[in-house]
Order: C-alpha cells, then sequence, then structure tokens
C-alpha cells in the first residue's frame, strides 16, 4: 500500500482519490477551500469515458446522473429553428457529481482548508507543506486546478492564456420559463449564434439535484468578446474591487448584469434572452488556455485542470479529468507508486491534453478574432457545423482527430 495526497478536492481529485483508495492505497486529499464546494459550477456535458471514470471511482453512474437530450437545436435571432438534428446525450451539473463524488470519500480523509504552500521532492518520497504543517507520502497528484499552486512552482513559465472573450454563465429554474421558451428549447442542447458570440443552452438537474419535468433548471453559457480592457471592467464589482483571478457569482456587479441583459433583449433569440433575464444570479468566467509541456516531475504529477485547461466548447473538461484519473490508476497498478508510473502517465496523456487544448482554440477561434474588431455574419452552413462539432463525443478520436475541426469553425 502506498501513501498517496492529491492536492484539490474538486472532480478531478476527487475522482482520482477515489480510484486509488479503491486500489488500495492510503490516500488524504488536501482541499485549500472551508466548507463544501457543494454549489459551485454549472452544466456538464457528460461522455462515455467520464460515466467510465465515475464507475471506476465507485459510483453506479445510472440514469440519475442528469438529463437527456435527444438532439440539438439552433435558433436565429427571430428564434426560428434554423436547424434541428438527432444527437442524444446526457447533460448534469458540476454540483450534481461533486456531491456524488465526495459522498462516497472518508471524511477523515478529506483535509481542509488545506494549501498547498511547497513540495519538496527526495528520493523515496515527496515532502508537502500546507502552512505550518508537513506531509509525506509516496506520490503527490496535483488536481488545484487552472491556477495550480503545484503547478506554479513546477513550472512556473505555463500560464493561463486570456482567449479574448468572456462567457455569460448561470442556471434558470425550469418552472419560470414561459411555455413557448420550454416547448421550443428546454428539452434539447440549443445554440444561439449572434456575429462574433455564441450562446449554447441545455437541462440540467434542479435544486437538489432534482430530474422531475418542472423542477429541472436550464443551463446556459454565452460567449462574448472582450479585450483586455473590457475584462478588468468586467471583474471589478459594484465597490471599485478588481478580481484578477476570477469575480465570485455574488460580487459581479449589477451594472454589467444589466448591460448583458439589455444585449441579450437586442441580440438573442427572444427565448434565450428570456432565459437570461430570468437567470437569477448571472456569473462571468473569462476563457483562457492552459498547456503543459510536461505533466510529471519525479514523483509529482498533474492532471485535471492544473494539466490542461481547454476551452469549454470542446465539453470534455470533466471527462478529461476522468481520463487522467484512470490513467493514473494504471500506471500505478502496474508500475507501484513510483516516478516510472508517472512517467508512463505522462506519455499517455501529454499529446492528447496538448490536442484537446488545440481543439478549443480551432472552436473558439472566430470569437478570438472579433475581440479585436469587426464581426462577421457566419454563413448558416458554419453554423450549423459550429452546432455540430460542439462538446461532441469524442471517445476513439485520434490524436489527429481531435486537432480536425471543420474549416468553418476557424476564422
Amino acid at each position: 500500500m502506498a501513501s498517496i495526497l492529491v492536492a484539490g478536492g474538486s472532480l478531478g481529485g476527487l475522482m482520482v482519490a477515489n480510484m486509488l483508495l479503491r486500489d488500495g492505497h492510503d490516500v488524504r486529499v488536501l482541499e485549500k477551500a472551508p466548507g463544501s464546494l457543494d454549489g459551485r459550477g454549472a452544466g456538464i456535458v457528460t461522455h462515455k469515458h467520464l460515466v467510465e471514470g465515475l464507475l471506476r471511482a465507485g459510483l453506479d453512474a445510472d440514469a440519475s446522473l442528469g438529463v437527456a437530450v435527444p438532439g440539438r437545436v439552433l435558433l436565429d435571432a427571430q428564434g426560428e429553428v434554423q436547424t434541428a438534428f438527432d444527437l442524444p446525450q446526457v447533460l448534469t451539473s458540476w454540483s450534481r457529481l461533486y456531491s456524488l463524488l465526495f459522498g462516497i470519500f472518508p471524511r477523515e480523509r478529506y483535509v481542509q482548508p488545506a494549501t498547498v504552500k511547497e513540495v519538496r521532492a527526495e528520493p523515496a518520497g515527496v515532502t508537502v507543506r500546507c502552512g505550518s504543517q508537513e506531509l509525506r507520502a509516496d506520490l503527490l497528484i496535483a488536481s488545484d486546478g487552472i491556477r495550480s499552486a503545484v503547478r506554479q512552482q513546477l513550472a512556473p513559465h505555463i500560464q493561463p492564456q486570456y482567449a479574448g472573450y468572456v462567457a455569460w454563465r448561470g442556471v434558470c429554474d425550469e418552472a419560470v420559463l414561459s411555455r413557448g421558451t420550454r416547448e421550443m428549447v428546454f428539452e434539447r442542447f440549443a445554440f444561439g449564434l449572434p456575429a462574433g458570440e455564441q450562446l449554447i443552452a441545455y437541462p440540467v438537474a434542479g435544486p437538489g439535484h432534482a430530474l422531475e419535468v418542472g423542477q429541472r433548471s436550464y443551463n446556459v453559457v454565452w460567449y462574448r468578446p472582450a479585450n483586455a480592457s473590457e475584462l478588468r471592467t468586467l471583474l471589478t464589482d459594484a465597490d471599485g474591487d478588481y478580481h484578477a483571478a476570477g469575480i465570485p457569482p455574488n460580487k459581479v456587479s449589477w451594472r454589467a448584469v444589466a448591460a448583458m441583459r439589455t444585449a441579450a433583449r437586442e441580440l438573442l433569440a427572444p427565448q434565450f434572452a428570456e432565459i437570461m433575464e430570468k437567470t437569477a444570479q448571472p456569473f462571468l468566467q473569462a476563457i483562457y488556455d492552459v498547456s503543459s509541456e510536461r505533466i510529471a516531475f519525479d514523483r509529482v504529477a498533474l492532471m485535471g485542470d492544473a494539466s490542461f485547461v481547454a476551452r469549454p466548447h470542446v465539453g470534455a473538461g470533466v471527462t478529461k479529468a476522468a481520463e487522467d484519473a484512470m490513467a493514473l490508476s494504471d500506471a500505478i497498478r502496474a508500475h507501484g507508486a513510483t516516478p516510472t508510473a508517472l512517467a508512463a502517465y505522462e506519455t499517455e496523456r501529454l499529446k492528447v491534453g496538448q490536442a484537446i487544448v488545440e481543439r478549443g482554440r480551432r472552436l473558439g477561434g472566430y470569437l478570438q478574432a472579433y475581440s479585436g474588431g469587426a464581426r462577421r455574419a457566419r454563413s448558416a452552413s458554419e453554423n450549423i457545423d459550429v452546432a455540430r462539432d460542439t462538446a461532441i463525443e469524442l471517445e476513439g478520436f485520434t490524436v489527429q482527430d481531435l486537432l480536425s475541426v471543420r474549416g468553418a469553425q476557424q476564422d
């Protein structure tokens, strides 16, 4: 039995921790935030490898995982259907997955608040300093997010790169929407594509993880270009405080929310404008890329968003974390809790992670181009390509497949 520390107690960290615990290892999770993380995040598109990862973590990923949709619909600015096609998927929420994974992990092994301050690799192990406390283990797995403290120490030159646009996100209760909007879009994965912008929306579990009709929520993500000056304004709250690393939902300026809702009425299909109007607490996400050159450092490995962050258009961030977790578990089974295992993990996952980031760049490339000025209206066929390529199932894709995006997606 090996001693393994996991930095980060979000979805990726909980998946790998549960897998390694089931493999018989002594696992502890170090989470910097106090209290439960439940309630954070928004919608998630599930894929086969995510379901496989949940099963390996000890969850019976059945129909209660989320909301099944039969296909997709693309609306024009007037709210008319531009195209619709079948593409069955299951949509869930960050909060739903967190509650399931946290619920099966032993509480005494989940240490919080525990902020990693220093990592020291040694010939026979690794020492992690959290405040005044030092913890020793055979391996450290860093799943501590886009601004990973572990990556910052081991590869400080790898920094998040702003993509030139933001996403307005939120969830709207099904019950508050008009019948027309529910009938037109609620039961499908829906798209709206104003010039130089992109909106996607889909149903997820409602408050209390409710899946019953009438009690669900509708998750919405609206991508909008924002240059550096505009981004700073958006990340500044009503009191004038600037939140460079990301603004908390309850701190987003009411003026920014009001301006967003005005733009929604002017640019979006009426159904989407209604959703943006009735979303109680919209929140803001600046879009970044993170692409690592290494993800194994002797006895330390990076996984999930600590290693790579692809733009959400790929719809596979949590699935990638599940794949990372399974690859780590497999490598440790084969080679023990050793640097050899982490090197094998890197060999399997490095190029895939880099390719997923590049796919996200290609899918979102036209949004980035518009952040500098003029916006070009897209053709009907280009819009259909966006609806077909966003957040699709990637099982069986090779690295070359990941880089293969319809030419219409790129400016």
